[in-house]
């Protein structure tokens, strides 16, 4: 499958899988649905990914690398499903990428992406309604969320680089660590769904959906496109958003909702990431000239 496939099926399942997980909360619990999603996958990858033999034989750094990309997956999945307990998956999902652009700007401070810039915040301020900027603690989640969602897209794009199967065993040895961040976090919650089997197998469901299916995806898409092509695509991502959540959670957007996805999709669209010689998609292997030697920072 050609690498923008691969994004497609991410960008459903981003936000298929924790459209799921909201209408399990009030059986489980937000924490306890957060746990289940983080252990099944965990559990989904172990067998084909050998996360404890991909620990063992990593460097120093790798294994720093992949420690702070497990912490960044537990602690955004729970701050994602805590915003979502509260506010509209539009939203949350637009607060997203506020971070990436902000982090363009700070790598290529240019006039357009501070256009850009400017048309995200203006898309986020649009889509929180009188109703919802009442709830802080809802947009801390969401601001912590957005937050690490930049670390994830650059520490994915470090454990991509270099890896086999697309860094997808990196995935899986990270989703481990992510495991042992998470343990404590929600187990007592999560203990009340194990006496159910149809809660535990929609857990695992959770688990498959968010975080098995697109991580993967991510992955494949990652190792094999630059970082600007996938940042530019990120840009389809609070529109799947906004249509998941109306057909599963029935959040139907009003006309002031699509104005301020729109504005967001904008501002996404149109922000220029700092070029980068990692993490992209490169031709087959040829025989270096004396340009290709000169070894790169």
């Amino acid at each position: 499958m050609p690498p923008h496939a691969w994004f497609g099926v991410s960008a459903i399942f981003h936000y298929l899988g924790p459209s799921f997980a909201v209408l399990l909360f009030p059986a489980i619990g937000v924490l306890g649905v957060a746990w289940m999603r983080i252990a099944s996958a965990a559990l989904i990858f172990a067998p084909f990914t050998n996360p404890w033999l991909t620990i063992a034989k990593a460097d120093a750094r790798t294994r720093l690398l992949l420690v702070g990309l497990g912490a960044c997956l537990a602690i955004m999945n729970v701050a994602f499903y805590l915003a979502l307990e509260r506010l509209p998956m539009s939203l949350v999902a637009a607060m997203e990428f506020v971070g990436t652009i902000a982090v363009a700007l700070y790598g290529l401070r240019t006039g357009r992406n501070l256009a850009a810039l400017a048309l995200a915040v203006a898309g986020v301020f649009v889509l929180i309604d009188v109703r919802w900027s009442a709830d802080l603690i809802g947009l801390g989640w969401a601001a912590l969320n957005g937050a690490l969602f930049v670390a994830y897209i650059v520490l994915g794009h470090k454990a991509a680089e270099g890896g086999a199967s697309g860094g997808v065993e990196r995935l899986g040895a990270a989703m481990a660590i992510a495991f042992v961040f998470v343990m404590p976090i929600g187990l007592l919650e999560a203990v009340k769904a194990f006496g159910s089997v149809n809660l535990v197998l929609a857990g695992i469901g959770v688990g498959l959906c968010s975080s098995v299916i697109p991580y993967i995806s991510d992955q494949l898409a990652m190792s094999r496109l630059p970082r600007a092509s996938f940042a530019l695509m990120l840009a389809l991502l609070p529109a799947t958003a906004a249509i998941i959540a109306a057909l599963v959670l029935a959040q139907i957007p009003t006309g002031r909702d699509i104005l301020g996805i729109a504005l967001v999709m904008l501002g996404v669209a149109a922000h220029k990431p700092a070029p980068s010689v990692t993490g992209s998609a490169s031709p087959p292997a040829v025989c270096p000239g004396p340009r290709e030697q000169i070894e790169l920072p």
